[in-house]
């Protein structure tokens, strides 16, 4: 068990963000047709399973879900997407990670380096803060699921979490990238529902900042989100 989680800090502005994303078609569209690249059948693709549960979620009609694994697989023509990770410091000196997929980076890194500088941050270069970062699987599971303890416990770390906080009426596992689809079937097998699954990037390290700052911090998150090419904001604010 672990002393400390990002969950607890940040589970509520991330329900807000995750509730857009997923009004988002296009945005869902991308990552279902980013996944497809790798097969087109989602038993056997693990990351267009996950994509096509998410559009579910976000309530996308199944034929826009075939729609996108089809231009993924090239069967049907689209623009070219491309998966780009943007770097730079928020208020205070916040490390900042931006994930995005764009069929125009010309369009989209203008538009990111404006939102940070707006907020006052900046732009980095590669690499700049991504070394503060761990890419990690991170899965939630409600407690009332949960009849057994000692036994979850036990199952998760045998199939390979690294990492289980228990808050706010659930457990967080966390894993390695490469364990991230041999845990979350793991847990299904248990029986029990994933109220959350997602690969992320986790801070190393977290770091405080003076309440005004904080909320700099997460209105620049909010802003960054609604971005359409925007797929996810991660920082290493505590």
């Amino acid at each position: 068990m672990s002393g400390h989680s990002k969950w607890a800090t940040t589970k509520n502005a991330k329900a807000a963000a995750d509730a857009k994303r997923s009004s988002s078609f296009t945005k869902l569209s991308k990552n279902i047709s980013i996944a497809a690249r790798k097969g087109g059948d989602p038993d056997t693709n693990f990351s267009l399973r996950l994509a096509i549960d998410k559009a579910k979620e976000g309530n996308m009609p199944k034929e826009n879900i075939d729609r996108a694994i089809k231009r993924g697989t090239g069967e049907l023509e689209g623009a070219t997407l491309e998966e780009v990770m943007y770097e730079g410091y928020g208020p205070s000196g916040v490390a900042v990670l931006v994930e995005a997929v764009t069929d125009n980076k010309n369009r989209t890194t203008p538009e990111i380096r404006s939102l940070l500088t707006r907020a006052g941050g900046s732009l980095g270069a590669q690499n700049a803060v991504q070394w503060m970062f761990e890419h990690k699987g991170v899965i939630r599971v409600k407690s009332e699921q949960i009849t057994d303890k000692d036994n979850f416990l036990l199952s998760v770390i045998d199939f390979g979490s690294e990492d289980v906080i228990e808050e706010d009426g659930g457990f967080t596992v966390r894993c390695a990238f490469s364990d991230f689809e041999k845990v979350k079937r793991g847990i299904e097998a248990l029986g029990l529902k994933v109220d959350y699954a997602e690969v992320e990037w986790v801070a190393k390290d977290l770091v405080e900042a003076a309440p005004e700052a904080q909320e700099s911090v997460n209105s620049l998150v909010d802003t960054l989100e609604a971005q359409d090419d925007v797929n996810g904001v991660y920082t290493n604010l505590k």
